[in-house]
């Protein structure tokens, strides 16, 4: 059996690799000259960056390919637990570490915001109740296959749905149990790690805080974009055969089944396709015959974001991996951006500083710092004018808050914002996700991982179960067994 899979994000990388060990003879088809989508890299002068994803939980998903490929992981790629998860830092001056321990981050909300843990520590609970009930429900299956729902543990999640939040808004469920408002406002960023809007998407994303608190935070040994160079050597020893700089121009679909691709030079045959494009450009360009489905294509884009990769001549104690900067008007940063279509002039600051774990990332007494501000999805705004903008209202803040002239610390500078990050990806405008989730019925609308077309397979992170690294590389193990399920019936 031949498979072709089209795209090396993540997610077509865990295909190829599931594919491989169930046997298929497996080629990649690339149209950057580097794989990993939108885990990248970065080299500017002696700092090195991670262009995409800044956050791995759980690594065992990772683990699980090489182990299924007949390699221990641990031979070729490692990670350490981070005892932080973020820190927290407030115009009010407040700043506020998380650490990934509980009681040690109850006696800092104790100590900080003199309030109560006992809300937060219960709210953390509720947390891991949510995983518990649905992680292998709606995360680790297909909600689109009947046989899905014939089995008990569906039965036991929908009759626990009351308690989870799936009513309600992520917001709303955040007010109600936690007893400080910038508890809340922590808990309510959550949506972002999917692209939504904390006062829109459902309660049940409070699943979200149980990946960091209750499974744990890592980060690898040489920085983000090891995850993907660890795959492709692993897929490369296994006999997976990549294509780079090789767009692919047509999945080819006779009588409703793939036979294969096309390129700008040549066509390759092949029984199975594993598609890790983003599902509306997958539609509109590749698969031209077929009719999409109308929900999926219609559904609200998650955010996208304006990057800035600043080399940084000065280290900050006070910063860490991870590094939270509030805006004071949070619900109307979210309705900006999915309502107008634009961006406040306080934004929300996300600085991720790889070069406090990976010490070769930045020269010494220097940081590399991934600085990331959401922003609506690419409709023909005049992104050069916002980039300005933004980046004039993020130094302007950062040096307010961290008491030092940014601008004139910045010794190396790129950028990537919403058209940049549709033209190197092929993401919809740019969106990050996919689909947003703010709709209590999102995860149900979400394309499935197979199609009405046999043999063509969908993954990554604008299809089930959604954005994100670990959702990713679930998307690829649902996808392929379900595809060999299919070819078993077929044979």
């Amino acid at each position: 059996m031949k498979a072709i899979v089209v795209g090396s994000g993540i997610g077509g990388l865990a295909s190829a690799l599931r594919l491989k060990a169930a046997g298929y003879d497996v080629e990649v088809f690339e149209q950057n000259a580097m794989p990993g989508g939108k885990l990248g890299l970065l080299q500017m002068g002696d700092y090195r960056f991670d262009t995409g994803p800044s956050l791995f939980t759980m690594p065992h998903f990772v683990e699980e390919l090489f182990r299924i490929s007949g390699e221990d992981a641990s031979d070729h790629f490692e990670y350490v637990k981070c005892n932080t998860t973020c820190h927290y830092f407030f115009n009010d001056g407040l700043f506020l570490p998380f650490s990934a321990d509980k009681d040690v981050l109850g006696e800092t909300v104790e100590s900080v915001l003199k309030v109560d843990p006992t809300p937060l520590k219960n709210h953390l609970d509720r947390s891991e109740f949510i995983y518990s009930k649905t992680h292998q429900v709606f995360l680790e299956r297909s909600l689109h296959k009947v046989s899905s729902y014939l089995d008990p543990a569906i039965l036991k999640a929908i009759l626990a749905i009351p308690g989870l939040g799936i009513f309600s808004t992520m917001h709303r469920e955040n007010e109600r149990h936690l007893n400080h408002p910038k508890l809340v406002q922590i808990f309510d960023r959550y949506a972002t790690y999917n692209g939504s809007d904390p006062y829109r998407a459902p309660g049940i994303l409070n699943i979200i805080p149980h990946l960091e608190f209750g499974i744990g935070t890592f980060f690898p040994k040489k920085g983000m974009h090891s995850i993907t160079t660890s795959l492709v050597e692993l897929a490369k020893r296994k006999g997976i055969v990549f294509h780079l700089n090789s767009t692919v121009r047509e999945i080819i679909v006779e009588q409703n089944k793939v036979t294969g691709i096309k390129t700008d030079t040549d066509s390759h045959l092949a029984d199975t396709i594993f598609c890790n494009a983003d599902i509306r450009p997958a539609y509109k360009h590749l698969v031209k015959t077929v009719t999409p489905p109308k929900r999926v294509m219609s559904q609200e884009p998650s955010s996208s974001a304006m990057i800035f990769y600043w080399g940084i001549r000065k280290k900050f104690d006070q910063l860490d991996l991870h590094n939270i900067f509030f805006s004071d008007r949070y619900k109307e940063e979210f309705q900006m951006i999915f309502e107008g279509k634009e961006v406040i002039d306080d934004p929300t600051i996300y600085i991720h500083v790889s070069s406090k774990i990976v010490k070769e990332d930045a020269p010494e007494n220097s940081e590399n710092w991934f600085v990331m501000v959401n922003v609506p999805s690419n409709r023909g705004q005049d992104w050069e004018k916002i980039r300005k903008e933004i980046r004039s209202n993020v130094i302007k803040k950062l040096s307010n808050n961290l008491k030092t002239d940014i601008e004139a610390l910045i010794e190396e500078e790129d950028y990537l914002d919403p058209v940049r990050i549709e033209q190197r990806t092929s993401s919809y405008g740019g969106a990050l996700y996919g689909a947003s989730s703010n709709d209590r019925m999102a995860a149900f609308f979400r394309h499935p991982n197979f199609s009405k077309v046999k043999g063509l397979y969908f993954v990554g992170g604008s299809v089930h179960p959604g954005g994100g690294i670990p959702l990713c590389l679930l998307s690829a193990k649902i996808a392929a067994k379900i595809a060999l399920k299919d070819q078993k019936i077929s044979s």
